[in-house]
C-alpha cells in the first residue's frame, strides 16, 4: 500500500523576525493567469506616467564667472572637480559636492579658448587669445601669487588644446595642428592639410596615438602621430565645430556641425556616416561621450541640450531652462551621472543625465521595483499610448515654431524632388540616401 504524506518546509513560509515580509506562495502556470499581461501593460503605462512626473533633471547652477563659459575640462582622477574658462580670461576650479569655486586665476588676456588636465591630474594646460600655452599646477599655492609652471609663446592665436591620455604630450591647433612634448618650447612635429585655420583637436582615448581635427574649410581631417603626415579627411557641406571620440570603440567618432546635426562616423569608412542625429534648429557647438560610449549629449545655439543614443537619429532628452543662452560647452562626467553645460550668460548648470533617476541610496526594494519597471517599459515600449507619454517633452515657443517651420521646408523639399524625378528621364535624377547627402568628399 502506497502512503502519500504531505510535507512541508517551515523555512519556505515562516518568517524569521516579525519585521520579514511575509512570503506568499506562487503558481507561474500561465493557464492561472489569464489576466497576466494586461496587468503588466497597466503597470507599464503607470510607470511611465510616473517617470515623466519625476523628471526633473535641473540640479543647480554654479555661478561666478563674469563673462560667457567658453571651455570646460574633466579632471581625469577626481569626480567632483571641474575647470572652466571664461571669456575675459578667467579660470575657475569647481567643487561638484559643495557647488563652490575653490580657486580663480586669471590666466589669459582675451578669451580662453581651450582647456584640458594631464592625464594624472597634477596639472592642467589652458591655450587663449594672447598666443600663449600655459601649464598650471591642480593644487592653489600656499602663499603668493598664482604663477603657471611653463608658458610656451607661440607665432598665431591657439583655438584648442587636448592632452594625450598616457604620454607627457599634448596637441594645440590653430593655423596648423602642433604636437607638443611638456619638457620642449617648440613643437615635435606640425601637420597641416589644407590653409584654413582647425577649430577644435582631439587625442583618440582607446588607439591613443590617432587624433582628429576640424577645420574651418568644411574639412574634419584624422592624424596618426606616427607619423609626421595626415591619414585621411572628409568634406561635409557645412563646418564642422568639434569632435568626440567614442571612449567604448576606437574607431568611432561624432562630429557637431554647422548643420543643426551631428554625424557619427566609423574612421574606416568615411564615405557615409554610421548614423545621421538630427533634431536640433540651431548650430551644434560641442558634443561629449558618455563614459559607457552608448549615449552622447550635444550643446546648440538654440539654447538647449540633448541627449542622443548612439545608434538612435532622434534624441532621447532636450533640456532647456528660460534662462540658459546659447550653450557653448557641454561635459558628461566620468560617473555616467550628471551632465554639466556652460553657457553665453556666465553659468555653468549640472543636470542628472537621467531626468527622472532618484539620486541617493535605494533601499533593495526600491532598486527592485525601479528594475522591475524598467523591463516592464522596455516590454510595453512601442504600444502607442506608451510611446506617446515617453517621447512628449514640452519645447520653448521658438524651439518648437522652428522645429515646425523645418519640417515644413523639408517636406517641400522632398515633394520638389519627387516631382522632379517623376517628370525626367529615367535614372537622371538619382536617389541619394540621407546619409550620404552631406558629405561632399573623401580624400586619402
Amino acid at each position: 500500500m502506497r502512503v502519500k504524506v504531505l510535507s512541508r518546509n517551515p523555512d519556505d513560509y515562516v518568517r524569521e523576525t516579525k519585521l520579514d515580509l511575509q512570503r506568499v506562495p506562487r503558481n507561474y502556470d500561465p493557464a492561472l493567469h489569464p489576466f497576466e499581461v494586461p496587468r503588466e501593460y497597466i503597470r507599464a503605462l503607470n510607470a511611465t506616467k510616473l517617470e515623466r512626473v519625476f523628471a526633473k533633471p535641473f540640479l543647480g547652477s554654479l555661478d561666478g564667472h563674469r563673462d560667457g563659459v567658453n571651455c570646460m575640462a574633466k579632471h581625469p582622477k577626481s569626480l567632483s572637480t571641474v575647470l572652466s574658462g571664461a571669456c575675459d580670461g578667467e579660470v575657475k576650479i569647481w567643487n561638484l559636492t559643495k557647488r563652490q569655486c575653490i580657486r580663480t586665476i586669471q590666466a589669459h588676456e582675451g578669451f580662453v579658448r581651450g582647456i584640458c588636465a594631464r592625464f594624472c591630474g597634477t596639472s592642467f594646460f589652458t591655450v587663449g587669445d594672447d598666443k600663449t600655452v600655459k601649464q598650471w599646477k591642480m593644487e592653489s599655492p600656499e602663499y603668493g601669487e598664482e604663477e603657471p609652471i611653463h608658458t610656451i609663446l607661440g607665432k598665431t592665436v591657439y583655438t584648442g588644446i587636448d592632452h594625450h591620455w598616457k604620454e607627457a604630450v599634448f596637441a594645440t591647433c590653430g593655423q596648423q595642428v602642433d604636437i607638443w612634448d611638456e619638457q620642449r618650447t617648440s613643437p615635435m612635429c606640425s601637420l597641416t592639410w589644407g590653409f584654413d585655420s582647425i577649430s577644435s583637436v582631439k587625442f583618440n582615448p582607446i588607439e591613443t596615438y590617432l587624433l582628429g581635427s576640424c577645420a574651418s574649410d568644411r574639412n574634419i581631417v584624422l592624424y596618426d602621430m606616427r607619423k609626421s603626415t595626415p591619414l585621411k579627411k572628409v568634406i561635409l557641406n557645412m563646418r564642422t565645430n568639434t569632435l568626440c571620440w567614442n571612449p567604448m570603440e576606437a574607431f568611432i567618432f561624432t562630429a557637431a556641425n554647422e548643420d543643426y546635426n551631428l554625424y557619427t562616423f566609423d574612421m574606416r569608412f568615411l564615405e557615409s556616416p554610421v548614423t545621421v542625429h538630427m533634431d536640433h534648429v540651431s548650430a551644434v557647438l560641442d558634443v561629449d561621450y558618455s563614459p559607457t560610449g552608448k549615449e552622447f549629449v550635444s550643446a546648440s545655439f538654440d539654447k538647449s541640450i540633448r541627449i542622443f543614443p548612439v545608434d538612435k537619429g532622434r534624441s532621447r532628452e532636450v533640456y532647456h531652462t528660460k534662462r540658459m543662452q546659447h550653450v557653448i560647452t557641454v561635459k558628461w562626467t566620468s560617473d555616467n551621472k550628471y551632465i554639466l553645460c556652460g553657457s553665453d550668460e556666465m553659468n555653468i548648470r549640472l543636470w542628472k543625465a537621467n531626468a527622472s533617476e532618484k539620486l541617493g541610496v535605494l533601499a533593495p526594494r526600491e532598486k527592485a521595483a525601479m528594475n522591475y519597471n524598467q523591463k516592464l517599459k522596455e516590454k510595453f515600449q512601442y504600444h502607442p499610448k506608451i510611446r506617446r507619454i515617453a517621447q512628449h517633452r514640452h519645447l520653448p515657443k521658438s524651439i518648437y515654431c522652428q522645429i515646425k517651420e523645418q519640417r515644413i521646408m523639408r517636406e517641400a523639399r522632398r515633394r520638389k524632388e519627387l516631382n522632379r524625378r517623376k517628370h525626367s528621364k529615367p535614372g537622371s535624377v538619382p536617389l541619394v540616401p540621407e546619409k550620404k547627402k552631406h558629405i561632399v568628399a573623401v580624400v586619402k
